[in-house]
């Protein structure tokens, strides 16, 4: 079994509901739920919205190897109405966004995917919600806790919804 850590947002439709629903399919899907974060309203990120986003993290103990964590994560977005992923740094409005952040201690750099994810450790809505989950857990390259690059980006885990 592996840890695998996972970002989710939405910012389109019954928010809540939409990121408990992705919780549910994950926990089916890929790997039994073993923690989940408070859930937190942030605005958008990379691009303007009037549609504020409500983030969240999660822990699921996988069997599954990363790529089809992956594939199947993807798959769970688009039978929720994902209907394309951003890319090149262009963001839009989403049901719902399922991030892999951190698969054990694992790096993986390959085209279909990075990790741990490039910009976590530049996004308060991707912290806050896993320190609080894991505050503890080392990123794999940085050699800090979450505890220690939330506090750098100067959050508090504890601002949630």
């Amino acid at each position: 079994m592996e840890k695998l850590y996972i970002g989710l947002g939405s910012n389109l439709g019954d928010r809540q509901a939409l990121l408990l629903e992705a919780v549910k399919h994950i926990d089916d899907r890929v790997g039994r739920v073993s923690a989940l974060s408070s859930f937190y309203e942030t605005e958008a990120w990379g691009f303007v919205s009037d549609n504020r986003f409500l983030n969240a993290a999660l822990c699921a103990e996988t069997e599954l190897d990363v790529l089809s964590a992956l594939d199947i994560t993807q798959a769970i977005e688009r039978e929720m109405g994902r209907v394309s992923k951003s890319a090149g740094g262009v963001y839009s409005d989403r049901p719902i966004d399922i991030d892999l952040l951190l698969y054990g201690s694992m790096t993986v750099n390959v085209p279909r995917l990075t990790l741990p994810h490039p910009l976590m450790h530049r996004r308060l809505f991707v912290l806050q919600p896993l320190a609080e989950i894991a505050p503890q857990l080392l990123h794999p390259v940085l050699r800090k806790t979450m505890s220690e690059l939330l506090a750098e980006l100067g959050g508090s885990p504890h601002t949630s919804l």
